[in-house]
């Protein structure tokens, strides 16, 4: 049966020479993963940019994972994420962030929206306006927080709420930010490209 979402990539991982697996979270049923074949004949990779809104129709059988037949982008602002390296890497380390912690298969449309409106507001700054391009991740880890249920305590962690004004007091926050995450998602893990995203900033 086919099946068509709106959807925001988490990620794109190899499977076999013939598929990749694609992580996504959707509208309509959460976190889902599908089988992408051919891609590079019959899908270009660049649909699959991480942290990108894409639609996608699938084919779903019982007892197997959906294999996608055909996903589109949803928007065309979002080549001035793929084109920009600091848009890029805020997005590579935000999709890693939702890799980690959203796992379930259960529909959340408001979380859904945030997540959308999130994708098409980093799409739509100006690339000159670095500052806000830089500390757009650390604004977004505060909102999904709340999001997720552990809103931060302005009472407990003052420190967590203050938009930084340096390179080294951004450093300082994300990384509490991330400790912050670790305490209250069990599947959270250091995130990989957070030391490119320092770097970047740098």
């Amino acid at each position: 049966m086919l099946h068509t979402t709106d959807a925001i990539v988490l990620a794109l991982q190899p499977q076999s020479d013939k598929a990749h697996l694609l992580h996504a979270y959707t509208r309509t049923g959460g976190r889902v993963n599908y089988k992408v074949y051919g891609l590079g004949k019959h899908h270009s990779a660049g649909i699959y940019t991480p942290f990108s809104l894409i639609q996608i129709t699938a084919t779903h059988t019982p007892n197997r994972i959906p294999s996608v037949r055909e996903a589109v982008p949803m928007s065309k602002e979002q080549r001035a994420i793929s084109n920009q390296i600091y848009k890029q890497t805020v997005s590579l380390f935000l999709s890693e962030v939702l890799f980690r912690t959203l796992r379930h298969p259960m529909p959340d449309e408001h979380l859904f929206d945030f997540l959308e409106n999130a994708v098409n507001h980093l799409a739509s700054i100006d690339e000159q306006d670095q500052e806000e391009i830089a500390n757009f991740h650390i604004v977004f880890l505060v909102s999904l927080a709340a999001k997720l249920g552990f809103a931060i305590d302005e009472n407990q962690h003052p420190e967590l709420l203050c938009l930084p004004q340096t390179r080294a007091e951004r450093q300082q926050q994300l990384l509490r930010l991330c400790n912050y995450f670790a305490e209250h998602v069990e599947t959270w893990q250091h995130p990989k490209s957070l030391d490119v995203l320092t770097e970047i900033f740098d």
